[in-house]
């Protein structure tokens, strides 16, 4: 019980795993600034050094990684996956939350039962369906089959039925409010603290998705940003730096989009508090 009741031995454990968590990061970062020869030094420096510019001009001018092209091609495939997850999500949560129609509760079964298929077993029927559809090497191959999840569906079912007041939504349709209206003024507004969590986990996932792009992007000069990583390690020498520089570039964009997104988080952690 001491652990939960803010005491020294709280604040030790809490400093303890932040410190096991980052430090990982920072060294991917330490080793960005400085050759691979720092990987065999013993002990390992802790500190920055000087060989970014250098590391960052033979990452970008590297002809088998295209790493700026990847940047780019993950940055179209996640935006366009994780805008489409929350707002489809969000509108399926809603009307299985809100709405009386025959057959939700069985549809709603079925959309759970597809979070129980691992994705590996999906691989060959979706690769033999974009071939018939000659999607292959192209990007909408990687983003088309990852617009809704079912995972989406149910978390912004289970947040509207306890954000939403079914007065509220009431109020609005006898003030002459069609559904969808409903849905942008009166549901979207409640469920934006649940949105921001969603599109962050799937910003994420898609950004580091590994095998799909794999299966289904054969060309070299048309990679994710994942790909291009696997391009760096190819070959009898890795060059460990460029390896670690073109993961800690990689690393930035789900920074930026968790600073972007954590005061969202926070709030609707706070928010559930307060209800409590």
């Amino acid at each position: 019980m001491r652990l939960w009741s803010g005491t020294r031995l709280t604040y030790a454990t809490l400093v303890v795993a932040i410190l096991m968590s980052a430090f990982p990061i920072y060294w991917m970062f330490v080793v960005a600034t400085r050759s691979s020869d720092t990987m065999g030094e013993v002990p390992p420096p802790v500190t920055p050094g000087g060989n970014l510019p250098g590391n960052v001009d033979r990452l970008l001018s590297n002809s088998d990684a295209h790493f700026l092209t990847g940047m780019l091609n993950s940055a179209i495939v996640a935006g366009c996956v994780t805008v489409s997850v929350v707002f489809f999500s969000s509108l399926a949560g809603f009307a299985f939350a809100k709405l009386r129609f025959r057959g939700s509760n069985a549809l709603l079964l079925v959309i759970i039962a597809t979070m129980m298929v691992p994705t590996q077993l999906g691989v060959i029927p979706l690769y033999m369906l974009m071939t018939k559809l000659n999607w292959n090497d192209e990007l909408q191959a990687v983003i088309v089959p990852g617009l809704v999840t079912g995972f989406g569906v149910f978390m912004m079912r289970q947040y509207a039925s306890q954000a939403v007041s079914s007065e509220l939504i009431e109020a609005a349709r006898v003030d002459g409010c069609t559904t969808f209206r409903i849905f942008w003024s009166v549901v979207a507004p409640a469920l934006r603290p649940a949105a921001a969590v969603l599109g962050l986990l799937t910003f994420m996932t898609t950004w580091n998705d590994f095998l799909w792009p794999y299966a289904v992007l054969n060309d070299p000069q048309n990679p994710t940003v994942q790909l291009s990583l696997r391009a760096l390690s190819n070959g009898y020498y890795q060059d460990m730096s460029q390896v670690f520089t073109g993961t800690a570039i990689a690393t930035l964009p789900l920074l930026l989009v968790f600073i972007i997104f954590g005061r969202q988080i926070i709030g609707g952690i706070m928010e559930g508090a307060v209800k409590a």
